[in-house]
């Protein structure tokens, strides 16, 4: 169930490119004026720090706009399967205080989903084994329970506030997605996640219809609860754009606008790629990004360096799983099903996202690129999930810039914009 009243802005509509304050504010009356919240209790959907948006400045102006007329107006950090937030990076995230808070932010709590907990979770249905033969185009053809944290159901209205990218599991990110896997539980969570696996990265990423994200709007119409979003493309330090209405629709327009701004084509494949991890990917989990937006264009045997001295751990919810199975290619996995099935499938899937594509053939694996940490994981565990190693404080950053036509592409800030090379070159791997 979804409003029908929808206002958006394009990016041709901003000032110099970037929205300015007055004219989110604007948007976002305008998007909301007309629902009726009035005497309601509101729930908004927030990401946790892993994406770059100003969450800060749009949690201000919809309390500023609706505090006055809702009942409540709570909000949830949709985690997915990362690691709860404390108060403090909560805080930050919106761009309050405690003491703020508790003087001019009265209507609001807050909190982190929590996908393990039971007791925070209802199936809302399921999927037949029909319909997901159908979404996923017979890949996977299973029963499959939908289970979203009982706040969505408790509310009388859901706003989304999230950013569009391109990503590496549905496409583009945004929308639904803050539901599923967002506010999820493990059933709809690990099935999706595999079935992106199966399509693999390269062909997934940055195309905006696909299976999983029609498997996703499919859970998403089993949540009864009316609900909004307001869709951020992300320009540099601003917003280039936001979209504003019923949720499929808004995450439709933003997705547009992320094709065009976030996806950089270049002429050629490079055999090395020194990818950068961003202070807010604090471990393998999420820094896994600077591998999925930069292995379309990574040369059949060349090398991508994640570099992310900042980072020492695998995984903070799956490090333990993560150290059993290793990172391999997909076919590791599908060729030896019987020994993995009942591993988690979330965890398959990123294992082999990280890993990349390649073959599994004869008991040998053979992967299309090397993936080396240059993070503060030790050699010995790098070695043991099966990725390569290189201390981090042997890199120089500035062997590595300004050396495209040698070759070698360089990434300060890897994880949201996507690299592809142009209409009419070979992809690596025979993907495109």
């Amino acid at each position: 169930m979804e409003t029908s009243t929808a206002s958006t802005v394009t990016r041709q509509e901003c000032v110099d490119g970037l929205l300015t304050p007055q004219e989110v504010e604007r948007i976002c009356a305008e998007g909301l004026e007309h629902l009726p919240l009035d005497g309601r209790r509101v729930l908004l959907v927030i990401p946790d720090h892993t994406r770059t948006a100003p969450v800060d400045l749009m949690f201000r102006t919809v309390y500023r706009l609706l505090a006055p007329r809702v009942a409540a107006l709570d909000v949830i950090v949709a985690l997915g399967t990362h690691h709860p937030l404390p108060m403090e990076q909560i805080y930050h995230r919106v761009g309050i205080t405690a003491e703020e808070h508790a003087r001019d932010y009265t209507k609001t709590r807050f909190f982190n989903h929590h996908w393990k907990d039971p007791d925070q979770l209802a199936v809302v249905g399921e999927l037949s084994e029909e319909e997901t033969g159908r979404l996923s185009a017979g890949m996977l053809r299973m029963r499959v329970k939908v289970p979203v944290n009982r706040m969505a159901l408790e509310y009388d209205h859901l706003i989304i506030i999230g950013p569009v990218f391109p990503h590496e599991v549905v496409g583009f990110s945004g929308g639904s997605k803050y539901l599923f896997p967002g506010l999820a539980g493990q059933e709809i969570l690990d099935f999706f996640h595999w079935l992106g696996a199966l399509i693999t990265n390269p062909c997934i990423i940055g195309v905006k219809q696909t299976p999983v994200r029609d498997v996703i709007e499919a859970a998403a119409r089993l949540v009864p609860t009316p609900r909004t979003c307001l869709a951020m493309v992300v320009g540099g330090d601003g917003l280039a754009g936001l979209f504003c209405g019923p949720v499929e629709e808004a995450w439709s327009k933003a997705a547009d606008l992320s094709a065009r701004l976030h996806i950089r084509y270049v002429d050629r494949p490079f055999h090395t790629v020194l990818s950068c991890a961003p202070a807010m990917y604090d471990d393998l989990w999420v820094g896994g990004k600077c591998m999925y937006k930069l292995e379309p264009v990574v040369a059949d045997g060349g090398r991508l360096i994640i570099y992310a001295p900042h980072i020492t751990e695998v995984s903070y919810t799956h490090g333990a799983i993560l150290d059993e199975i290793g990172y391999h290619v997909r076919d590791y996995f599908v060729r030896q099903w019987d020994r993995f099935r009942n591993y988690p499938w979330g965890v398959l899937a990123h294992s082999t996202h990280v890993k990349g594509i390649g073959t599994f053939e004869d008991g040998v694996e053979r992967p299309r690129i090397e993936v080396i940490l240059a993070t503060g994981i030790p050699q010995e565990r790098c070695r043991r999930i099966n990725l390569g190693y290189m201390d981090p404080a042997t890199v120089r950053v500035e062997e590595y810039r300004n050396r495209e036509d040698e070759g070698i592409l360089y990434v300060p800030k890897a994880g949201e914009t996507l690299y592809r090379l142009k209409a009419g070159e070979s992809a690596p791997g025979g993907t495109r």
